[in-house]
């Protein structure tokens, strides 16, 4: 028997404000793709593919792809208020180097990006779990580093963003532990609401980033 999948996350969906539901309806079929479509979407790889797994309501991503039109992004959420409300910004902001998959990121990514085909993964503030009892939720972890290194192209980057100083070590032990991967700088990326919040409070973010090696 195969053994299930420990999910990583919680599905908390929230309140749907009627201007994210309306999105949803109205700009899904412009800006969505369904995720057994994704390796089919030949225009997705047309220029070097950023690809953001739990992107929350999604502004900080909608920024990244306003400030870098020569990239393509895909926006991966199961959050239904997010997705709606990132639609909308793609749609107002009139942008077409962004779409959004509704689903799982990790099974997206198993299952539906297609090999070598990323430029920079990305993974910011994943829920750190901080039980230890719940330590086996957390997303980054052998298994997450096999994937990543299927999908990424050659001198890909993964770059993971959190504020919690244990995770940060655990995440940096598990890259530091794998030789397919070396340390690099950071990309530039846009700060999420989340992690603005986080610093006001005085959390301290730790900004990680691995190269896949040829």
């Amino acid at each position: 028997m195969i053994p299930k999948q420990i999910r990583s996350y919680v599905l908390r969906e929230g309140r749907m404000t009627p201007a994210q539901s309306r999105s949803l309806d109205i700009h899904w079929e412009a800006f969505g793709i369904a995720p057994e479509d994704i390796g089919e979407t030949k225009d997705l790889y047309s220029s070097p593919l950023t690809v953001e797994v739990g992107f929350g309501m999604g502004d900080s991503l909608l920024e990244m792809a306003i400030s870098y039109p020569e990239r393509n992004f895909l926006g991966i959420e199961v959050h239904r208020p997010g997705v709606g409300h990132l639609l909308m910004g793609i749609h107002d902001n009139a942008i077409s180097n962004l779409r959004v998959v509704r689903a799982d990121g990790l099974s997206v990514l198993k299952e539906h990006i297609p090999a070598s085909s990323v430029a920079i993964l990305q993974l910011f503030f994943p829920d750190p779990w901080p039980k230890k009892k719940h330590h086996k939720r957390r997303l980054i972890n052998p298994a997450f580093l096999d994937i990543a290194a299927n999908v990424l192209r050659v001198e890909g980057i993964i770059h993971i963003a959190t504020d919690w100083a244990n995770y940060a070590e655990e995440i940096r032990d598990c890259l530091n532990g794998d030789q397919r991967f070396a340390e690099t700088t950071p990309p530039n990326r846009a700060l999420t609401k989340y992690e603005k919040r986080g610093v006001k409070l005085g959390h301290e973010v730790a900004d990680i980033a691995y190269r896949l090696n040829k």
